[in-house]
């Protein structure tokens, strides 16, 4: 893989989100009903917004991620890692009950493209004023603002598959490869397959980044996430990582300072362009204090730590 976007952010470009899907909640109780199943404020929602949010079990323990924006006044479309679709969906149909709405998977007319650097802001010069997590219309599509990765600017696009092949057709091509790097370096990390229920959204740091709402109403593990947030009970974080072998979510991390049990666990996971793999691993804080970290045992392969874009707070939280 080349490092050229790494230096020079010119060379983005647009990739079709494979690993991708949507979520359509459709009719007038679409907000309501999400707003009371995820960790953000739905029924606030603009036009103009998006929202970073979890699905959480009773006990707290993330089920899924998404991007939440409107594709119009009464749907919602949820943007998240397509192989915990189908199982997401069965659950939040379980409590629609009588609530007005409709759930459905977005297929062919809901497709999601990842759009980055320069090329989109000479394409759109609008989109380089866009604030992150907010919404526009784009070619007959939606395209929303994402945290920026080692400098360069991230988009999400969604629309149908006609439009997006109109997209990708303006823009150069993008390695998914290259996406899922920047994804990592963003500090954002998904729920995928192989980490469902495997933590609560701060030890994503999802609070940090806009995804957790603590005035709203009650949600599926809303105490637990609260109790953590304010009771000081919160002692793991994500870090970003780097290592010269491959890694994938899921994975132990072992620090040198506790060989009798693993320390942390790989959330997301992408090869970097200049060599090695770097990923969003979900770590004890005191890992970060000293010592050594490892991939898989205590003397596996080393790990580095890197500086994630965004301050992490190393005081557990008070009320």
């Amino acid at each position: 893989m080349s490092n050229a976007l790494q230096t020079d952010p010119a060379t983005g470009g647009a990739v079709r989100l494979m690993h991708s899907a949507v979520i359509r909640a459709s009719g007038p109780d679409a907000a309501a009903f999400l707003h009371g199943q995820l960790t953000n404020d739905f029924t606030g929602l603009g036009l103009g917004e998006a929202r970073l949010a979890a699905y959480c079990s009773a006990k707290g323990r993330m089920l899924a991620s998404f991007v939440g924006f409107k594709h119009r006044h009464d749907e919602i479309w949820l943007a998240g890692r397509a192989e915990l679709v189908p199982a997401t969906l069965k659950r939040l149909r379980m409590f629609v009950l009588r609530a007005k709405l409709q759930l459905a998977e977005g297929g062919d007319d809901a497709m999601l493209l990842g759009l980055a650097g320069d090329p989109v802001t000479r394409l759109t010069p609008a989109a380089s004023s866009m604030a992150v997590w907010s919404r526009r219309d784009h070619d007959g599509g939606h395209l929303v603002r994402l945290p920026d990765a080692v400098g360069v600017p991230r988009w999400l696009w969604a629309g149908s598959a006609t439009q997006a092949e109109s997209v990708l057709a303006a823009l150069p091509p993008l390695a998914l490869e290259l996406w899922d790097w920047l994804e990592v370096r963003s500090g954002v990390a998904p729920i995928v397959g192989a980490t469902v229920e495997a933590f609560v959204p701060q030890m994503l740091n999802y609070e940090l980044l806009g995804g957790v709402n603590f005035q709203k109403g009650c949600y599926p593990g809303q105490e637990i996430v609260a109790r953590s947030q304010y009771r000081g009970t919160l002692k793991r974080r994500a870090a970003l990582l780097h290592a010269e072998v491959s890694l994938q979510s899921g994975q132990e991390v072992w620090w040198s300072g506790d060989a009798a049990q693993p320390s942390g666990l790989v959330a997301l996971a992408a090869a970097a362009p200049a060599g090695g793999w770097d990923a969003l691993v979900e770590l004890k804080l005191t890992a970060l204090d000293g010592g050594t970290l490892h991939l898989g045992a205590v003397d596996g392969p080393p790990l580095a730590v890197l500086p994630l874009p965004y301050a992490l707070p190393r005081e557990p939280a008070t009320a």
